[in-house]
């Protein structure tokens, strides 16, 4: 099948998705799209929103449409790495043998990453960033596709344990839940307390994600999108010389070369989803927050006026 018939196919398959999510997920529709954006460019997902937002709901549903299997995984302070990893035994021959912990599945959720200490942090950035594990000096390849979707509950921060931000870098996407509308709220009700079951059908499998990962890679770039998408990222550098007075008055810290990239292959994402054979600065623009958001270190003067990511984000298109 040619590019071009394959990104056609995406955009009906890719609609497919959306009605079928939403048999059971009401509203939403800019969370589910990124999450959906992440995973066809290989990357994860920071979701930050109370509780009761239906997180889990939504990602067991997403997993499901998509053909994949899907594990949580509850972090509490007291979880340790071979928890989440797996662990060495010996069997009844005294061989020692790997049991598998929950890491071992397409779809992750690590439910509230931030109640746990940093050691078992660290433990799931090796095989976000390698798809691997290192168990016993053994490493352990994962099944692709990887991918790991992260919950944060941004009220209660007593006893968590905030990611670094070497680690938050790593997941592509920050993506803010907010409060349903009253409509949206209205039909969850009637949904969630009415006895219809609503049963969910694949319309994917592991390979298909794994090919339309391939082929958002190969979709072409122009240079002037490329070169625009470097220089915005640049422009949330506060330390540099070229910075503005606006990013130097209220950013202690920008965005790396990580950002730069996720938002070409996001962009990328974007594109082919909506039957474009190339990416333009609109492209770029549609999923800059969710890239940047996580990324740029607001100063005491911008947390003092009340002056949020979207705002400076806002300010630097």
């Amino acid at each position: 099948m040619s590019d071009v018939a394959a990104i056609e196919r995406l955009v009906v398959k890719h609609a497919e998705l959306k009605k079928e999510i939403a048999k059971i997920i009401v509203g939403q529709d800019e969370v589910i799209e990124q999450i959906l954006l992440s995973i066809y460019s290989g990357g994860h997902s920071l979701l930050i929103g109370v509780p009761g937002l239906a997180k889990t709901l939504m990602v067991n549903t997403i997993a499901q449409a998509l053909g994949l299997e899907f594990k949580r995984i509850q972090f509490t302070p007291d979880l340790m790495p071979s928890d989440i990893l797996g662990s060495e035994v010996l069997d009844q021959n005294r061989n020692f043998k790997f049991i598998k912990g929950p890491i071992f599945s397409n779809i992750i959720l690590a439910d509230e990453i931030n109640r746990t200490p940093p050691k078992t942090q660290a433990a799931l950035l090796e095989a976000m960033q390698e798809r691997a594990v290192t168990i016993a000096g053994h490493q352990h390849k994962l099944d692709l596709p990887y991918f790991v979707l992260a919950t944060q509950n941004p009220i209660e921060q007593e006893g968590t344990y905030p990611l670094p931000e070497a680690q938050l870098d790593r997941f592509m996407f920050a993506i803010e839940l907010k409060y349903p509308s009253i409509a949206e709220e209205i039909q969850v009700v009637k949904n969630t307390t009415a006895d219809r079951k609503q049963v969910i059908n694949p319309l994917f499998n592991a390979q298909d994600i794994i090919d339309i990962q391939d082929l958002v890679r190969r979709v072409p770039v122009a240079g002037n999108v490329v070169e625009y998408t470097v220089k915005l990222v640049n422009s949330t550098r506060p330390n540099l010389d070229s910075a503005s007075d606006y990013v130097k008055q209220y950013l202690d810290w920008g965005a790396g070369p990580r950002a730069s990239q996720n938002l070409i292959l996001a962009a990328k994402a974007n594109a082919a989803v909506h039957g474009k054979f190339s990416p333009d600065i609109e492209d770029v623009h549609a999923v800059v927050k969710g890239i940047l958001r996580h990324r740029i270190i607001k100063n005491y003067k911008a947390e003092a006026e009340g002056i949020s990511e979207e705002d400076i984000i806002d300010r630097l298109l």
